[in-house]
């Protein structure tokens, strides 16, 4: 069973699980529900990698707000992880095990529904911020950008029975892909998601390229369990091109460039 998890103290995770623990049971800490659980935490989810002490699960779906300095109105989710320091929550140079049958319902159904959601852009972000020491698969889904989204519960309420749906149904088993290269919102994979075969784990942008070795490539590998596939955003690379394909070539992975 999947936890869901809720910072008190942001706004937007808050209301989201106001919504969808009205018809649940509260035990303890934890709200019980047929099809998964919710707990509301009193600190910051990017900093829960203590959270599997506490409550064990088969994984954890964190519900928070997105912040941007573009402002550009967003629906976003993403596995966590950190290719360099650890400036936002977790460790330095480690990936949480992805989530990535969740995340591609989810992206699906929001796609679905996005007549409701015609002024935000619904993309993937790349891996990014903690926590990254759990050992069961994690997924952030997050309301962007701005305190007057976080604070819609209309808005809240819609992604909250959005994530419901998804996990009310058995996930489908996709292919898994780990993605190299592209943007922090890239649009090649957040159309993968969407329209393609692949789910996707791990995902490199352009910009963390740059610190990829050979130890933490294995480390992403070891973290990406099940996964079949690495795509490339071929044109999106830049200089570290070379060096991400000749490790890709010691894998049994295969390599599509999009």
């Amino acid at each position: 069973m999947e936890l869901l998890v809720a910072y008190q103290k942001d706004p937007a995770g808050h209301n989201i699980a106001k919504f969808i623990s009205q018809k649940m049971e509260k035990n303890g800490d934890v709200y019980k529900g047929k099809y998964f659980d919710l707990v509301i935490i009193s600190s910051p989810t990017i900093s829960a990698d203590w959270l599997e002490e506490k409550f064990d699960y088969d994984g954890y779906i964190f519900l928070s707000k997105h912040a941007a300095e573009s402002g550009i109105l967003a629906l976003t989710c993403h596995n966590t992880g950190n290719f360099s320091d650890a400036k936002f929550g977790g460790y330095s140079r480690q990936v949480s095990i992805p989530h990535p049958y969740i995340q591609k319902s989810y992206i699906q159904n929001l796609w679905k529904a996005r007549s409701e959601f015609s002024q935000f852009q619904i993309t993937i972000e790349a891996t990014h911020h903690g926590p990254t020491a759990l050992n069961k698969p994690a997924l952030f889904i997050e309301i962007g950008t701005t305190e007057k989204e976080w604070n819609d519960v209309n808005l809240c309420n819609s992604i909250g029975k959005i994530i419901m749906n998804v996990m009310k149904e058995p996930q489908k088993p996709y292919p898994i892909a780990i993605c190299f290269g592209g943007t922090h919102y890239s649009e090649k994979f957040t159309n993968e998601l969407i329209h393609g075969k692949y789910s996707l784990g791990t995902v490199v942008p352009k910009h963390g390229l740059e610190q990829i070795d050979k130890s933490l490539f294995s480390h992403i590998i070891e973290r990406n369990v099940g996964a079949t596939a690495a795509l490339l955003d071929w044109d999106g690379m830049g200089k570290n091109k070379q060096k991400i394909v000749e490790m890709l070539e010691v894998t049994n992975l295969e390599v599509i460039k999009l």
